[in-house]
Order: C-alpha cells, then sequence, then structure tokens
C-alpha cells in the first residue's frame, strides 16, 4: 500500500494507482498482452450474463449447471490474478513475466479440469485417481498464490495455516488434537467436490455477486457516482460542516452499488476531502470521515458489499429478507456518522459554502419537495403500484409496465436535453458554490429506471437475485449505449453517431473494469472454501467454541467482546466477501452455540451480521485498515492517525452488533404491527443520537460528567427497554413439551418458536440450551415445525427430536437426532417494555434544557 508523506496529497493517478494495487491489479501492459487480458475480462463479464440469462434455456444451448459454472468462474479469476497483480512490488509491471503466463495457465487448467471431467469426477466420488490428486494439489497451490497477490498475505497465510492443520492434527495435542486425513481425502474435499473451494462462497460469487459488481460498474460508467455525489452536495453543502455530511450521504449512495470500500473512500473522497478541509476540518479528521463513510457503505443494502447473498445462502433465507434486517442498523449508522459531523462542526464553529440562489426559498423548498416526493412515490410504485398492475394484467403487466418506463425514461431525458449540463466541480479551487438542488436532481433522475427495474424483478416478480440483476444490467446497458443520442436529438443534434460510440465504448470498458474488479472477490470466495472445508474434515470449530468458552468463562458479554475481536483480526487486510465468510465460518457457529447455552437464543441472521460488521470494521481499523490508507492518501494526514480517529468513529458501528444480539426488534424480528415498528425505529435513533452524544462528549455544548454517563444510560434504556423490565417480570415462562402443538398454533406468520432443548455438545458433555426457530410458513404445527428442519415424537414422557433436515434452521442450532425437548417458553402477559423509555426520555430533556442555558449564556 502507498505510503503518503504528510506534507502532501495524493494525485487522482496515485489514487487510481491505490485502488488498482488493491482492487484491480496494479500491472498495466502494453500492446499485445495488455488486449488480452482486456478481452479476456471481456469474455468473462459476457460469460456471466449468459450464465444468469434465461436465453440458455429458451435456446437450449450453452446451458451450464452450477459445478460447471464456478469452474469457469474460477478458471477466469485465476488467469487475470496472475496476469494484473505481480508477485512483489520490486516485479515488472509494463509487462508479465513467463512464470505469471506459467501460473495464470495452471491455474486455468485445474479448474477447468472439473469442466471437462465433471462426470466422470462424478460417477467416482471419494475415489480420486492419481491424476486427480495431481491436479487438486497443483490447483490449491497456485490457487493460494494468486490469493496473496490478489487480497493479500491474511487470507493466503490463514487458509495454509488450515491445510497444515489437516495433515498435522494426529501429532497435536489435548484440544487441538484430531484424526487427520490422507492427501487423496484432503484433495477431494478441497478441489473434486463441492464442499471445499468450489462451495457455496464461489457459487454465490459466480450467481450474484458478479452480475451485481456489473451493475454497480455499469452505473458508475453511466455517470451515476458523479450525480449523487453532486446530488449530496447541492443538497447539504450550504449547512454547517456541509462537505463532509454531503460525503456521507454520497458514501451511502454510492456504497448501496460498490463493492470495495476503499473504491468508494476513493470515489466519494477525492470530492469531499478537499472541501471538507477547505471549510475548517483537519485532514486528520476529515479523511477519517470519509474513511468512515465510504467503510459503512458495505452495510447499506441492497449490495451490502456482495455480503447480503452470502449472508442469504449461510442463513438460509431470501435475499429480501436480509436487505429488511440490515436496513434499521444501516440507517442507524449512518445517521450517527451525520451527527457526529455535525458535533464536529459544532465544536470547531465552521459554516457551510456559498450557494446559489436561483430560485426563491419557497420556490425551491417545493421543488426539493416535490423532488424527494416524486422519488418516494417512485418507489411506491416499484412495489405496490406494481404489484396491483400485475395482479390485475397478469401475464400482460411486464409488457404494460415495461411500455411505462420506456415512456417514463424518454420523459426524463427530454426534461434534462431541455436544461444545460452541470460543469465538472473542481473541488481544489479556492473557492466552490453549492450548486442549485433541483438543477442537480433533475440531470439524473433516469438512472433510476434501471434501479427501478432491479427492486421490481426483486420484489414483485420476486425473480432469483441472479436473473433480477440480469434485468437490471440490461436495462442499465440500454441506458448506457441511448441515453446521449436521445438527449442529442431533443436538443437539436443532427449527428447522434458520437454519442452512440461513446456509449458503447462505455458499455465495453464496464465489462472489463466488473471483471477487474472480480478478480479479487472470486479468488478471495475460492480461498475461503478452504476453511469451510477443513472446518467440515476436522472439526475445529468444536475447538473454537471450546477456546471462546473457556476464555469468557461462561460470561455472554465477555464472550461477544471475545468474538468481535477476533472478527477484527481475521478481517483484517481482506475484502468484504472474503472477510464475511471467514469469520462466518469460524466465528458464528461459536457465537450461537455458546450463546444458547448461555439462556439467549440469537436468531441466526442476527449472529451473521454481528460477524459480519466486526469482519467489515477491519477496513478501517490500523495498523492494516486499506480504507483509511486510501482516505490518508486523499488528505495528505498520517495514515494511522486517520485509522485511530475513523475507528474512533466507527465505534459506534461496533455498538450496534451487540444491540441487536440483545434486541432483535432492531432487525425487524418479531415485528407485528406498524405502531411497534415505529416505536422501535424512534427509540432506536434517539438511543443511537445519546451514544454519539455521549463518546463525542457533546450535545448541544460540552457535557459534564454526569451528563455523559447519564445519556450512557438513556442510550441503554431505549435499546434494551426490555431489561428493566425484566428485572420485574419475567418475559417467557416454561410450558410442558406436551403444549408445542397447540402454542405453534397461536404463533403468527413469521413469530418464533422457543424450545429449551437437552442435548450434546460436539465434544460429548451433556448441555441444555435454548433454541430460537422461526416459524415463516402457515399452516397445521408439524407442518410449520418440519419447514424449521425440526421433527418431533412423543417417547414415553418425553418428547425428542426425531430428526433435524441438514442444513435447515434446526441443525444450525446443533439439533440433533435423540435430543429431549424438556419446555417451550411461551411469552407472559406483561406491560410494554417501552414504557421504561419515558423517565429515559424525561433524562434527556433535562439534560437539553440544561444545555440550552449554558449555551445561551455563553
Amino acid at each position: 500500500m502507498m505510503r503518503i508523506e504528510e506534507s502532501a496529497t495524493a494525485t487522482r493517478a496515485e489514487l487510481e494507482e491505490m485502488v488498482a494495487e488493491a482492487d484491480t491489479g496494479g500491472r498495466k501492459p502494453k500492446g499485445t498482452t495488455r488486449t488480452f487480458i482486456f478481452w479476456t475480462a471481456v469474455a468473462w463479464s459476457l460469460f456471466q450474463i449468459w450464465y444468469a440469462s434465461p436465453l440458455p434455456f429458451t435456446l437450449r444451448i450453452g446451458v451450464f449447471n452450477d459445478s460447471e459454472a464456478r469452474a469457469i468462474h474460477l478458471a477466469f479469476a485465476m488467469v487475470l490474478a496472475f496476469l494484473t497483480f505481480p508477485r512483489a512490488k520490486a516485479s515488472p509491471r509494463a509487462y508479465v513475466p513467463l512464470y505469471d503466463w506459467i501460473l495464470a495457465g495452471l491455474g486455468a487448467a485445474s479448474a477447468l479440469y472439473l469442466f471437462f471431467f465433471y462426470r466422470d469426477l462424478a460417477q467416482r466420488p471419494g475415489l480420486p485417481t492419481t491424476l486427480d490428486i495431481v491436479v487438486a494439489v497443483t490447483g490449491i497451490l497456485v490457487l493460494l498464490e494468486a490469493a496473496r497477490r490478489a487480497v493479500g498475505p491474511a487470507l493466503a497465510v490463514i487458509a495454509t495455516l488450515m491445510l497444515v492443520y489437516i495433515f498435522a492434527g494426529p501429532w497435536l495435542g489435548g484440544l487441538f488434537a484430531h484424526r487427520g486425513a490422507s492427501l487423496a481425502r484432503a484433495a477431494s474435499q478441497m478441489w473434486l467436490t463441492s464442499e471445499g473451494v468450489f462451495g457455496v462462497a464461489i457459487g454465490v460469487s459466480t450467481s450474484f455477486i458478479f452480475l451485481y459488481v456489473l451493475f454497480g460498474t455499469l452505473l458508475e460508467k453511466a455517470g451515476a457516482g458523479h450525480y449523487f455525489i453532486q446530488l449530496a452536495y447541492s443538497l447539504l453543502g450550504h449547512y454547517r460542516g456541509g462537505p463532509a455530511k454531503a460525503g456521507v450521504v454520497a458514501s451511502g449512495m454510492t456504497g448501496m452499488i460498490s463493492g470495495s470500500s476503499i473504491a468508494n473512500t476513493v470515489t466519494t473522497g477525492t470530492f469531499t476531502i478537499p472541501l471538507m478541509k477547505r471549510v475548517g476540518y483537519p485532514a486528520v479528521k476529515a479523511g477519517a470521515i470519509e474513511c468512515a463513510a465510504g467503510v459503512n457503505g458495505q452495510l447499506m443494502p441492497p449490495v451490502m458489499g456482495a455480503a447480503a447473498f452470502l449472508i442469504a445462502e449461510y442463513v438460509g433465507i431470501s435475499y429480501a429478507e436480509v436487505v429488511k434486517h440490515a436496513f434499521i442498523p444501516a440507517l442507524l449508522t449512518y445517521g450517527a456518522l451525520f451527527y457526529i459531523v455535525d458535533i464536529e462542526a459544532m465544536k470547531m464553529g465552521l459554516a457551510g459554502a456559498p450557494h446559489t440562489r436561483r430560485h426563491p426559498f419557497s420556490q425551491r423548498l417545493v421543488k426539493a419537495l416535490a423532488t424527494w416526493c416524486g422519488l418516494i412515490i417512485l418507489a411506491g410504485v416499484v412495489y405496490f403500484l406494481l404489484s396491483a398492475v400485475k395482479a390485475a394484467l397478469g401475464t400482460h403487466a411486464p409488457g404494460v409496465i415495461g411500455i411505462g418506463l420506456a415512456a417514463a425514461y424518454i420523459g426524463l431525458l427530454w426534461n434534462k436535453a431541455r436544461h444545460p449540463d452541470l460543469p465538472e466541480d473542481d473541488p481544489t479551487r479556492p473557492t466552490m458554490t453549492v450548486p442549485d438542488f433541483y438543477e442537480t436532481a433533475r440531470t439524473g433522475l433516469h438512472y433510476l429506471i434501471p434501479v427501478i427495474v432491479l427492486i421490481w424483478c426483486l420484489l414483485v416478480e420476486e425473480m432469483s437475485p441472479g436473473l433480477a440483476a440480469f434485468w437490471g444490467t440490461m436495462t442499465l446497458a440500454f441506458v448506457i449505449l441511448t441515453q446521449r443520442p436521445i438527449v442529442a436529438f431533443f436538443r437539436g443534434g443532427r449527428d447522434m453517431t458520437d454519442g452512440v460510440r461513446r456509449g458503447a465504448g462505455e458499455f465495453i470498458d464496464a465489462l472489463e473494469a466488473a471483471a477487474r474488479n472480480m478478480t479479487g472477490v472470486g479468488i478471495a470466495t475460492a480461498t475461503a472454501g478452504i476453511i469451510v472445508g477443513t472446518v467440515a474434515l476436522t472439526g475445529i470449530g468444536l475447538v473454537m467454541t471450546e477456546i471462546v468458552e473457556a476464555l469468557s468463562g461462561g460470561n455472554l458479554i465477555i464472550m461477544l467482546l471475545l468474538t468481535a475481536g477476533i472478527c477484527l483480526v481475521l478481517g483484517m487486510g481482506m475484502p468484504t466477501t472474503a472477510s464475511y465468510v471467514v469469520v462466518a465460518t469460524l466465528m458464528a457457529p461459536v457465537l450461537i452455540e455458546v450463546a444458547a447455552q448461555n439462556d439467549l437464543a440469537i436468531p441466526l441472521v442476527a449472529v451473521h451480521l454481528f460477524v459480519f460488521y466486526f469482519g467489515l470494521m477491519a477496513d478501517v481499523t490500523p495498523p492494516v485498515g486499506l480504507a483509511a490508507y486510501a482516505a490518508a492518501a486523499i488528505s495528505g494526514a498520517d495514515p494511522v492517525k486517520t485509522g485511530i480517529q475513523g475507528f474512533k468513529y466507527e465505534i459506534r458501528t461496533g455498538l450496534l452488533p451487540f444491540i441487536f444480539i440483545f434486541n432483535t426488534e432492531i432487525l425487524l424480528i418479531d415485528i407485528q404491527s406498524w405502531w411497534q415498528f415505529s416505536l422501535v425505529l424512534a427509540c432506536a435513533i434517539v438511543g443511537m443520537a445519546c451514544f454519539v452524544a455521549a463518546s463525542q462528549n457533546w450535545l448541544l455544548v460540552r457535557n459534564r460528567i454526569w451528563e455523559t454517563l447519564a445519556l450512557l444510560l438513556i442510550c441503554f434504556t431505549l435499546f434494551r427497554p426490555h431489561f428493566w423490565l425484566n428485572l420485574l417480570a419475567p418475559a417467557y415462562e416454561p410450558k410442558g413439551p406436551d403444549t408445542i402443538a397447540a402454542y405453534v398454533d397461536t404463533v403468527p406468520q413469521d413469530g418464533t418458536l422457543r424450545l429449551r432443548v437437552q442435548s450434546q455438545s460436539r465434544a460429548g458433555d451433556d448441555v441444555e440450551k435454548l433454541v430460537r426457530l422461526s416459524l415463516r410458513s402457515e399452516g397445521p404445527s408439524d407442518q410449520r415445525l418440519r419447514a424449521t428442519g425440526l421433527i418431533l415424537a412423543k417417547q414415553g414422557d418425553e418428547m425428542i427430536v426425531r430428526s433435524a433436515a441438514l442444513g435447515s434452521e434446526a441443525a444450525k442450532y446443533g439439533l440433533q437426532p435423540g435430543d429431549t425437548v424438556q419446555s417451550v417458553l411461551v411469552p407472559t402477559d406483561r406491560p410494554s417494555p417501552y414504557w421504561a423509555t419515558l423517565p429515559a426520555l424525561a433524562l434527556l430533556g433535562l439534560i437539553i434544557s440544561l444545555q440550552r442555558r449554558r449555551r445561551a449564556a455563553a
């Protein structure tokens, strides 16, 4: 990673080089080699589009099953990894050495071996030939080197240690001992089956992640990235600390479609960091704010750094449910950072940038409200009105809706053509005027059309994420190819061929850029498969569980802190997807098992979001936080100081996982009404604001010590109102296992069933644990239980688990045949826990009143 001196900021070329070194490879060969890399990347994108499209099944040609597609996916990633990522810092950048061509060929051949010999391998599972073993060993060794180059040493080292652990098991003592595996068994597990390298992680990369990275790249090439930044600046630039607030909002908008914390930081940071410094933010704080905003972009639905699709696969829920659960935490973390920026501006007495006043205030307000209301109406149309149209028109609905969207697209471009394009603003100018919001907004509303198509396909048509991304990508490709010619036509231009050529060039460039961006992701998800395979082969998950349980002494808070720390360490230097796969494989089962034994039933999605949040925070945590280095390169500040300051800002993000472990309503779990949702959201927003005010030691003025402590108490009460009521009355009472069927019949759809079960730990010890199952389906009780993977049977006076379906929610909680259900926990009839928030809000009002008096006196 580049180190930038404090005395000078990085140039645009240096920033692009930094992103390339981290995400797309720093090698820039010329001539035939450059052409080969370019068209290889384009071919990979075209293959992924073909694989995701319905055309292979319609034309009955080029149909690939999952295993074949994963092999081709990894082959492309291997070739690009060795041709674009140099072996070391001193390796040549202008050409590709011979040894890299050899490694690229070996990597591709090892992956494609599964494609060409798929049927042969399927006919002899677990019985690899000598050639199979040679290919597997070669592929794994080459993959580890590709991971070291494309992802960094952290993931490669962890995967190597896992492989060593497989063979060293018989010679290890005590807790770490296991019987080991032969070379043939390990090779088969890691390379020749879907339990290792070609497992779930790379399957998600092949089916979903690539298309969404391509979608985001096409949006950026179309101009949406610059539009989002300008829109945020036009809306917030004239407020105190406006450039910083604009950076937060712009990072949230670009982060929704970006798969890289570093790219997100650089994209918005090159514009916002100089502006922050200009209005008075110190270089360290300017870089830290953008660094925190860029990293948090990976928490924003719908893409969440591509981890949303992985979470859906690991938890066994739909992609739409993941987006629903992640919504409020993402809103809170960005809202809290926005408030931090405002507090920093208050502390320094900063003002906003000058802005244009081309319209009277009332007219600007009406236009701004009309624009934002238009966005809200569009969002509502996507789900509600289009659902009604689909119900009314049936099979004709897609055609009618398509015509409507096409008409809206033409109308928006006609409106854009009636006004001049916005000038390209240079944030390094001595003065910079905030543009008019309405004039900025109307230049890019047509970028919403592909997003509408994507949401329509996902939520209304309920297509698979891959097919929805295909239609969204095709719509976006149409926008890129046609937006300039249509605008030129409306402006009376006769020669529209230049716009067509530029659009075609941008589309091809986007195909290449998406594949280059996916190289590291493809290698990372494949390498993470080694860790997944090792856990399945050796049972190291049991070791991690016992270590965490022993170190925590059975204390749940200490256990959560240990898990958070391990996730931070494991996530250092790795991209979002690889970080999540590693921590989800090693730490999520640990958290589920230990929490269940400590009488806390945590929803699976809460556990996976917990480890995801802390794995992601490694991007900002010194000394390895790559996003901090990128932000420091722009601001000219010291990268370690920037990382430390960014980590201080990120404390509020680190708070959220602990909150939704203990209060799952934050994840919209067990929410039964709009009134309950509104109450949860309001309490969460105020609670997070109180935490920020306490951590920044500032509400309206500088806090006194007792005010900071009181704000923390208020935050705790608003986030966990159940805690105080639980001291007075229990939330649940145990009922006999005979009442399970009757109770399940009373639980509403998407409700929760809590069972206390006598089971055996992985070490063979008898344990009692609390299990939480989600009853998403409707119907008879036995059918609803079966949907969770659980089948119960009466045996004498006991209710036992007859089976827990492999991969089901019941199995992920560790239930197994022979376990005894001791009781079912039924909610008690008690007052709402949110009554406890009234004294907290009264105390907050007192603090605000006192600080207002001090501010007025000052």
